[in-house]
């Protein structure tokens, strides 16, 4: 029914009320950036879980601690031929039954002709050493590269534990130094509220990393360092991107009353989310297949040890960089500064009623205002029929 007074001011709100737009699947969104994941609006869930995460980790680590390789805590490792008649629970049984206490792990490594069996142990005394050797040789019989029987088959090291505590000290300080370093990066390369984001992002990867490690008892060996390193400096690239991408949506954003800052900084983590996941899942499948060759084709422990601390460090980072990072730095810019004024401004807009939308007198207050929150009309929004005149 047509409106017969052309002076009415009042605008049905029901008209206002957008038509059934076409539907996008999670993936096409997740693609193409535009899905509207409320990662910012939702930041109190991802703080409450990256807090659990965190809290988790530090217990594990105050509680359980480390399992320390042998590099870092001494002791002696006794490596013997892998053949058909020498399993692990041999090993270990022939050198409890001399010794009268068990190793600390026997393992296989290797595959093949170059298999062996791994047994690390407790720094062994000369007595000790010639015991489980000769134990181990009148039992299996091993044979050297020539294929001949022979005791100098079974090889024995010994690692001090002074040695043990040079190595741990050297790693604490290239750790230290590297996440200084890496401290004052971030802070000549972001403004200040970003670095303190990016920092925070970091020593979350840093301590949850650490955490799991010591949770699900992974041993820590310099090759883990070395890739606790790099996966540092992985997190923060990915910093960098999404930081990158934040400021190129927020560049202005003070000037314009149609979006907030978090608004914008939630889109530039939408358009990130699928690189960070494709970056992350190509980063991790040649992990994958380094582990499948270190553990069962190789045995090479070095491999095995890098390529566990990346494969966690990645995933974690990749959580950190849009998960953590970017709430935490709305949550500084929206704590005070013109950003706050800026969002306060938004929002008081938008709650009131000159929006662009007039409401008759005594229209119901509850039906709040109709316009969208970025001041475009929504998919499939019916036309007023009125054109805005052109300003001059």
């Amino acid at each position: 029914m047509s409106n017969d007074n052309p002076t009415e001011e009042s605008v049905n709100l029901d008209k206002y009320e957008p038509a059934q737009g076409p539907k996008h699947g999670f993936f096409e969104r997740l693609y193409t950036g535009t899905g509207g994941f409320p990662i910012v609006s939702r930041r109190r869930f991802f703080y409450t879980m990256s807090a659990v995460l965190l809290l988790i980790s530090l217990l594990s680590i105050a509680v359980r601690g480390f399992t320390l390789g042998i590099d870092f805590e001494g002791g002696s490792r006794i490596q013997i031929p892998a053949a058909d008649n020498v399993s692990t629970q041999q090993v270990e049984d022939v050198y409890a039954q001399t010794l009268g206490h068990g190793p600390v792990s026997v393992q296989k490594v290797g595959s093949g002709a170059s298999a062996t069996i791994q047994v690390r142990s407790e720094t062994l005394d000369l007595t000790q050493t010639e015991q489980v050797q000769s134990a181990l040789f009148d039992r299996f019989q091993p044979k050297d590269s020539a294929g001949e029987v022979s005791r100098n088959a079974i090889s024995i090291a010994e690692i001090s534990e002074t040695w043990g505590g040079q190595i741990t000290q050297k790693a604490l300080i290239a750790l230290a130094v590297f996440v200084l370093l890496t401290m004052i990066y971030i802070a000549i390369r972001f403004e200040r509220d970003m670095s303190i984001a990016a920092i925070v992002s970091l020593f979350f990867n840093l301590f949850v990393t650490a955490g799991i490690y010591s949770l699900v008892g992974f041993e820590v060996t310099p090759a883990a360092v070395i890739g606790l390193l790099t996966i540092l400096g992985y997190v923060l690239y990915d910093n960098v991107v999404v930081f990158d991408k934040v400021e190129e949506n927020t560049r202005g954003v003070l000037h314009l009353n149609k979006r907030t800052y978090a608004e914008q900084a939630n889109l530039a983590a939408n358009q990130t989310l699928m690189r960070s996941i494709s970056t992350t899942v190509i980063g991790i499948l040649p992990i994958i297949g380094m582990l499948v060759i270190a553990v069962w084709l190789l045995g090479v422990g070095t491999l095995k040890d890098l390529a566990l601390v990346q494969l966690v460090g990645m995933i974690v980072g990749a959580y950190s960089s849009i998960f953590l990072a970017v709430p935490v730095l709305v949550s500084i810019k929206e704590r005070w500064g013109p950003v706050a004024a800026h969002t306060k401004k938004v929002l008081d807009k938008r709650a009131g009623v000159g929006a662009g939308v007039r409401v008759p007198v005594g229209a119901s207050a509850a039906r709040g205002p109709r316009p969208t929150d970025s001041g475009a009309p929504r998919p499939g929004t019916r036309p007023s029929g009125k054109r805005q005149k052109r300003r001059h």
